[in-house]
Formats: structure tokens, C-alpha cells, sequence
């Protein structure tokens, strides 16, 4: 698996893209996240948005933006409208709003031509995460889902040494992620802590929707195979709310590969404890996003080895496509949402010129793992109830 540059390096850009968000106003962290991440990856130009339902809100910050004037609305549907009408309009929009309003603004700017990336859990049932997978197979636009830790440099190191059978024979995969804001009550937590409890806005499931649906996603990506059933446990552990915020599952991988998933956002000292270990029968990989610059390398009866990201030294072609910086010099998960839209961006300008990608060369996330991750919620939420395993597979 030596780094080897030229092999990793991803095609040269045209253009900068344009992109444009829809939420992540005043009051949010994820819209900033989202456009501090496609700047980082310097294929995209934040240039218009709907960042609030709020008109006035909309209209400043749009100008916080630094939005043009004509270009920050009020209103998705018009941004979807005159964007598409424009010569120099977005070419894919961000979708950074409250679960339930996902399906709604993919439709509106998919029927525009206009290619979409969107906040997780996708959306709130099934049928509309099918409906936005059926509209993508029909259109052929880029859908990508913002599953960002699985654009770590050393998640990608993980997924191809597993592929590469440096564990042997994958026998197990356990991932857990743990964290304690949840334990102020919602109705002092602000408006964000409130519309996450409330099941007509956030969906079925709180913390399963959540941070369980990054579980889900990350143990399937890094090892290679899907989550096919599972079993749960849901649990309301902190302040009184109406959905759980805890909750200890086990699943089964494609070919009856045993492990566990546990989540909790009442998990006092815990601030963002993401980690997943996968066992071989040969070796073992552990990755903790906490310290995302290292992966941890352990072979039956041999010394422990620690992974660092950089060029060289074992790192594999996946990884060494996000090494921006030499070893030392840290990277993290701002770097991760960076990798994210660069993939994104390659993606939308090969559809857009008609240009046939290597096979392999991307792994960003799509309607179809979000639609995975919207099953996983169900399949979960029916195991809690009944407490029999559930099926977590899309329908034929």
C-alpha cells in the first residue's frame, strides 16, 4: 500500500462550482460547517441561499454570506426557480434544514437539473428516502449525504485494508458513539435542542437519527458490507423528552459478521467519542474520531502498530488522496467535510461535462446510504418495540 502521488491525485478542476444552501441561518453551526468545507476543498464558491424560513433572518444573513442581494431568498422554491433560470447559477444546492423538510427541497431543485447534498438522517420515512433514490436513478443527478467522518483520511486507510485482507477473515464490528449535551433539558437547550426531541420535525428516533445513523454508516463503509438486521434496546436516560437518547443495538453485517452498535447523548464527560474496532482473525484496526490522525494496527502475537496519516509509511491510495499536509501538522474533522465536497464537486462536474470517472475513484456517500441509513432508523425502532430483530435492507 505505498503512497504514490501521482496515483492519488484527484482530476484537475475546470472551475470553481457554485453552490447553494438551503438553512444554516443565524442560530446554526451546520450551514457554516457545511461552507467552510466546500471552500476548504477549493472546488466550490458559496454564492446564494435560503438560509432561513425567516425572511428578515434570511435576508441577513445572507448579507453575513456576503450574498449578492438577489441571490439571498427567502423562499427554496424561488432560489430553486431563478437559480436554474440563471446563466451563471448554483450547480448543486446544500440542503442544512430539519429532518422533515429534506424530501421536499431535494424535489424542488432535482426537477430544476440541479445536483444536491444533503444533511443525514435523510429523511424522516422510508417512502421518501425511496422517492428521492428512485428521483436520482431517473435524472442520473449527484445525491450525496453528508456521512462526513467517512471522508477521514484514516477511515479511508481503514475500509482499504480491511478490503485488502489485512485482517484475515473479518470476524466482528463494533462501533459506539457516546456524548453529554443532551443532559441539559431540552427546553433550555435553545431551539435547536427542541426541534431534535420533536418528533413531528426531527422523525421517530432522536439520537438513533442522530449520531446512530453515522454508526450505521461508518461500521458498513469502513468494513465493507452492509447492515442486514438488528437488534435494539432504546432508552431515555437523561432529562425527561418524548424519544430516547440512548441506545444499545446489535446488528449482523453481510455474511452473518456479528457486532455491536451503542449511542448515547447523555453520556456525561463525553464530548464526541465516535469509535469503531473491527477483529479479524488475524488482526485488529481501531479508529477513535477524537484522534482521527491515527489508526490503530494490532496482528495476533505481534507489536502494536500506530498508522499515521501522511504520504508513505503504509498509507494506501484512498487515504493519501486526502493528505493535504505533511505528518505533524494536524488534520481533522474540518478537513473531513473539505474531502466531502471535493468528492462531491468531482462528481457534479463529470455529470455536467459528460465524463466517465474511474471506477474507484470516489467513495462519498449517496441517496442510497441514506436511504440505508433512513431503514436502519425503522428497523431499530420496531426492534425496541418488539424486541426481536428487525431487517434493516432497502426492498428489492
Amino acid at each position: 500500500m505505498a503512497g504514490n502521488s501521482d496515483k492519488a491525485a484527484f482530476p484537475q478542476a475546470e472551475r470553481r462550482l457554485r453552490l447553494g444552501v438551503v438553512g444554516g441561518g443565524q442560530g446554526s453551526f451546520i450551514g457554516k460547517v457545511h461552507a467552510r468545507g466546500a471552500r476548504l476543498s477549493n472546488r466550490w464558491d458559496v454564492v446564494a441561499g435560503a438560509l432561513s424560513s425567516r425572511p428578515q433572518v434570511a435576508k441577513e444573513s445572507g448579507r453575513e454570506w456576503l450574498f449578492d442581494e438577489d441571490r439571498a431568498y427567502t423562499d427554496y422554491r424561488v432560489m430553486a426557480e431563478r437559480e436554474a433560470a440563471r446563466p451563471d447559477g448554483i450547480d448543486a444546492v446544500t440542503i442544512a434544514t430539519p429532518n422533515n423538510s429534506h424530501h421536499a427541497i431535494a424535489v424542488a431543485f432535482m426537477e430544476k437539473g440541479i445536483d444536491v447534498i444533503s444533511d443525514k438522517p435523510l429523511t424522516t420515512t422510508l417512502g421518501d428516502a425511496l422517492d428521492l433514490v428512485r428521483r436520482q436513478k431517473e435524472t442520473g443527478l449527484v445525491f450525496a449525504v453528508t456521512y462526513a467522518y467517512a471522508s477521514s483520511a484514516m477511515v479511508r486507510q481503514a475500509r482499504q485494508m480491511i478490503r485488502e485482507g489485512a485482517l484475515g477473515t473479518l470476524k466482528q464490528v463494533h462501533v459506539e458513539y457516546f456524548q453529554e449535551w443532551a443532559l441539559t433539558p431540552p427546553k433550555d437547550g435553545g431551539a435547536g435542542a427542541q426541534w431534535r426531541v420533536d418528533p413531528a420535525i426531527v422523525g421517530p428516533t432522536f439520537t438513533t437519527g442522530d449520531i446512530g445513523t453515522h454508526c450505521h454508516h461508518l461500521g458498513a463503509f469502513v468494513c465493507g458490507r452492509p447492515v442486514t438486521s438488528v437488534r435494539a434496546e432504546f432508552h431515555t436516560l437523561g432529562p425527561e423528552k418524548p424519544l430516547e437518547d440512548t441506545a444499545f443495538m446489535h446488528v449482523r453485517y453481510e455474511g452473518d459478521i456479528p457486532g455491536t452498535i451503542m449511542i448515547s447523548q447523555v453520556a456525561p464527560g463525553a464530548h464526541c467519542g465516535l469509535r469503531i474496532r473491527a477483529f479479524g482473525d488475524k488482526a485488529s484496526l481501531e479508529w477513535n474520531q477524537e484522534e482521527p490522525e491515527v489508526l490503530h494496527f494490532r496482528r495476533f502475537g505481534e507489536p502494536a502498530r500506530l498508522l499515521t496519516r501522511g504520504e508513505g509509511a503504509g498509507i494506501g491510495i484512498h487515504a493519501a488522496r486526502f493528505v493535504h499536509i505533511p505528518r505533524g501538522h494536524p488534520e481533522a474533522l474540518s478537513d473531513a467535510w473539505g474531502n466531502l465536497y471535493e468528492e462531491f464537486a468531482i462528481a457534479v462536474e463529470a455529470r455536467r461535462l459528460g465524463r466517465t470517472l474511474p471506477e474507484g475513484l470516489l467513495d462519498y456517500p449517496t441517496v442510497t446510504d441514506g436511504a440505508l441509513g433512513v431503514k436502519f432508523i425503522e428497523a431499530a425502532l420496531a426492534s425496541s418495540r418488539s424486541g426481536d430483530w428487525a431487517d434493516c435492507r432497502l426492498p428489492a
